[in-house]
């Protein structure tokens, strides 16, 4: 595995894949890598000839009372475990790189609509980052394929909006969710809760599990499910900042048309925030 933190050098790797016509694979990350980010790379091997990872922890996509400096960074573990599995480039930027002019100066992309809504509108700004991070490592890797997990449901949703919106040429793929042995989706923030936090965390999980279950039994008073679902959450020691029903596939709230829905979750232990979701299928 070569590690290449210059565009430069990895523009140069990527031009000569392309005239050996090999099929390019990429998976984003900040890095602090769990089973979740491997089982991507192992997706990505599947439909490509090489594996481009990047570890970049993105200022741009931190809120003012969110702790950048706090975020795990575990470059020689992570390292570790793509050269296992065989990847080809782990590329790891420089924030000056990427951002020659500062962030204050610099041109963004944002997808309308979808970044404001539920988690947009808990952390204002932060699509906007995600999004402007993502086109950037897109043009300078310029992979066939990328891949990212469904955990960051609404993430997903706003990458794919800005793939077709500016017509990239790549398929983005969104791999499902995976869990620990008790149901709580793995995140690189886990990390962040104490012995007495993990063990209640797993209730995430399951409230939302419920919460599917009541509606695929036909219950349809969504507004009293969600206040239900949050004040079990807040029962247990979340600080819930939001629970949501919407349609899968605008995210919009669900109209008499819509079939597939998504669940949406959000909630504070302690000062982890913890996301998860479930996708639902109506029956009429």
């Amino acid at each position: 595995m070569q590690t290449i933190s210059d565009i430069l050098p990895l523009r140069e790797i990527r031009r000569q894949w392309q005239l050996d016509g090999k099929v390019i694979a990429f998976v984003p990350t900040m890095g602090n890598l769990h089973q979740g980010h491997l089982h991507l790379v192992e997706q990505a091997k599947k439909v490509a000839d090489v594996v481009v990872v990047s570890i970049f922890v993105n200022p741009m996509q931190f809120g003012a009372s969110e702790d950048l400096d706090a975020y795990p960074r575990t470059l020689e573990a992570d390292s570790a475990a793509l050269s296992a599995l065989g990847v080809d480039v782990l590329f790891t930027p420089k924030v000056s790189d990427v951002y020659p002019r500062g962030l204050e100066q610099q041109t963004f992309v944002e997808v309308p609509g979808i970044s404001y809504m539920i988690c947009g509108a808990s952390r204002p700004g932060h699509f906007r980052g995600v999004a402007t991070i993502v086109s950037k490592l897109f043009n300078m890797v310029q992979p066939n394929h990328a891949f990212f997990g469904e955990k960051d449901f609404q993430q997903l949703q706003v990458i794919k909006a800005m793939v077709n919106d500016l017509s990239m040429n790549l398929e983005v793929h969104g791999v499902p969710t995976i869990r620990d042995a008790d149901g709580l989706a793995m995140s690189s923030r886990n990390g962040y809760l104490n012995a007495k936090e993990r063990k209640i965390a797993p209730v995430l999980y399951q409230v939302m599990c419920e919460l599917a279950d009541s509606i695929e039994l036909g219950r349809r008073d969504f507004s009293k499910l969600i206040s239900q679902a949050t004040e079990q959450l807040n029962q247990a020691g979340f600080n819930t900042d939001y629970v949501d029903i919407r349609a899968a596939s605008s995210l919009l709230p669900p109209g008499h048309e819509d079939t597939e829905l998504v669940i949406l979750i959000a909630a504070f232990l302690g000062k982890t925030r913890l996301i998860d979701n479930h996708s639902v299928s109506l029956n009429y």
